[in-house]
């Protein structure tokens, strides 16, 4: 007979299984940040002794192998905003209406279908979407305005599928109290549900411009130029971009032994610009968690 005060052999078997599996797990996890580690003190080894002011602030030169990235640092800024102004309310607006509007019919599940499917699509099929119907189609030609438009596609599924997911993960007793109060349907997404879910929906929209701000396929059919040392003045002229600057000077007919250091200084500059975005949004996501929290 087993002493209630001893654990049997099946209570033992288990906390080793337990004991196991929180192992292997914190070992996989310690892989993963190891393996990033690794991949970002290259990066950063080989491409801090190239980053200067006059690298950051000069067009690129002598075929792509001197000078700077300073017309590729400022067109995937604008890339990233027109995309991000684009895609930001439609994808937000649609996960609204999918979850706080629309009933879980066909048609619902129809639309989450095809958003799923879409999220799948290889960015190279979006980028012979975006030529075929914006450059070509509507005239915008190779522009800001048909990359941003190609991007914000490309962004659209995973906005949508956050939102809705904050928004399901919101309790409805918050909906039925401010409904029963008097509020409309309108006052209570507007006033209580989007501001508790805006810290999650907010997640989304953190990722959806560090997938923009590293995308080369899109922009290589819409907008990218190999060489413009100018700046942009208008969103229907093209721009460099920092993803597609670097395919080109990784693997151009340039002289690559030259190119390769300004390879991984904008290697490196891409890196830490999508980290500043991300800290940048990572902190407004935990102030807007703290003002939901304090009220």
């Amino acid at each position: 007979m087993v002493s209630r005060t001893q654990p049997s052999f099946t209570d033992s078997r288990k906390r080793l299984a337990q004991r196991a599996a929180f192992g292997l797990f914190t070992v996989l996890s310690g892989a993963v940040v190891a393996v990033l580690a690794v991949i970002l003190g290259f990066i950063l080894i080989k491409g801090a002794g190239v980053i200067s002011w006059k690298f950051l602030t000069e067009a690129p030169t002598d075929g792509m192998t001197g000078g700077g990235i300073y017309p590729a640092i400022v067109g995937t800024f604008y890339l990233i905003v027109g995309s991000s102004l684009i895609s930001f309310p439609i994808g937000i607006l649609s996960g609204i209406y999918m979850n706080e509007y629309a009933a879980n019919g066909k048609l619902v599940r129809l639309i989450r279908m095809m958003t799923n499917n879409l999220s799948g699509v290889p960015s190279v099929v979006f980028g012979l979407f975006g030529m075929a119907l914006f450059v070509k189609a509507f005239g915008f030609g190779d522009s800001i305005i048909a990359g941003s438009l190609t991007l914000a596609l490309l962004s659209l599924p995973l906005i949508i599928r956050t939102t809705e997911e904050a928004l399901k993960a919101i309790d409805d007793s918050f909906r039925h109290g401010s409904l029963a109060l008097g509020a409309t349907r309108l006052q209570t997404i507007r006033r209580v549900i989007f501001p508790m879910a805006f810290p999650n929906i907010l997640t989304g929209l953190i990722l959806s411009i560090g997938r923009v701000s590293g995308e080369t396929a899109p922009i290589l059919f819409t907008v990218a130029a190999y060489f413009l040392p100018q700046l942009p003045t208008s969103i229907f002229d093209q721009c460099m971009a920092l993803p597609y600057h670097l395919y080109v000077i990784s693997t151009s007919g340039t002289d690559i032994e030259a190119s390769r250091g300004m390879a991984y200084g904008t290697a490196l500059v891409l890196i830490v610009l999508v980290l500043a975005v991300n800290l940048l949004a990572n902190a407004l996501r935990n102030h807007f968690a703290g003002k939901v929290k304090t009220n």
